[in-house]
């Protein structure tokens, strides 16, 4: 008997990929895989990952995810599997071509990837997002529903291309329950849309972070409020300095928090919403 969670993620993949005007699927081919590294590298200003890598992870069975828009790729998504036992995937980079922001590219890569999962019988797909970016909180927490669990300071140490400026790259990680009853809402046709460049991946600059009914813990009044910059990218080019005290007070605020199991929220406005863990809940 068919999985009618799989059929309607399946379902929901298509839908959305329609509305955002592309046609989504697995990428193997050479000179595509060729394409989706010139893509990354045209977002971040230096290579990303490599032809070779990508042919590796595609022959291997990890997730290798282009969207199409008449013939040319505009947006793709890299993901491999942790180990066996956990049943999960780790989404590491995505991004979509420069200007094709605000036609809900990357959630339609993400809804993808996440039908795609299910078939697989993965229950889980992971990433990390740099947690000073406002439009990647609002894009992985309130439009994806996925869970932040963990604060990870300088995760990939100092990284200096077009996106992080040289900065420590302090990385929240999250986790999205494919087969959570929020998640399966938050992909549902008729939630796509937005602006950005990238999505839900450890090197994302940034996340059609459309705007979207929060589906989030943000309904509740939170214990505590952590506030992010609005441009934290346009204030990297203009007053590093600054920036920097942004890292170390986001660093010493929200990794206590995590740390302790707490339920993020995310607002645009106001910033991460720190509720009460949840008494058994996996953190």
């Amino acid at each position: 008997m068919s999985d009618p969670v799989v059929v309607q993620a399946a379902r929901a993949a298509d839908a959305v990929a329609r509305a955002a005007g592309v046609t989504i699927g697995e990428v193997s081919d050479l000179g595509e895989l060729a394409a989706v590294g010139d893509l990354f590298t045209a977002v971040w200003g230096q290579p990303e990952v490599t032809t070779e890598l990508l042919r590796a992870l595609s022959k291997t069975g990890s997730y290798v995810g282009g969207a199409f828009r008449g013939g040319a790729l505009v947006g793709a998504c890299v993901a491999f599997h942790a180990a066996p036992q956990h049943r999960s995937l780790h989404s590491h980079v995505a991004a979509v071509t420069p200007g094709t922001g605000g036609r809900g590219v990357g959630f339609a890569l993400k809804v993808h990837q996440r039908a795609w999962a299910l078939a697989l019988g993965i229950d889980e797909i992971a990433w990390t997002y740099d947690p000073l970016i406002a439009r990647n909180a609002h894009f992985n927490i309130t439009k994806l529903a996925a869970r932040p669990v963990e604060y990870l300071p300088n995760f990939y140490g100092r990284v200096s291309d077009a996106i992080n400026g040289g900065e420590d790259s302090d990385r929240v990680l999250v986790r999205w329950d494919l087969r959570a009853p929020e998640v399966a809402a938050a992909c549902a046709p008729g939630r796509a849309g937005g602006s950005g460049r990238a999505g839900g991946s450890g090197r994302a600059s940034a996340a059609d972070a459309g705007a979207a009914d929060a589906v989030g813990p943000t309904a509740v009044d939170p214990t505590a409020v952590v506030p992010v910059p609005p441009d934290i990218e346009g204030l990297r080019a203009t007053d590093p300095a600054a920036a920097h005290d942004w890292r170390l007070s986001l660093r010493e605020s929200l990794a206590p928090h995590l740390a302790a199991g707490a339920r993020v929220g995310y607002d645009r406005e106001r910033g991460y919403l720190i509720h009460a863990p949840i008494e058994g809940e996996r953190p």
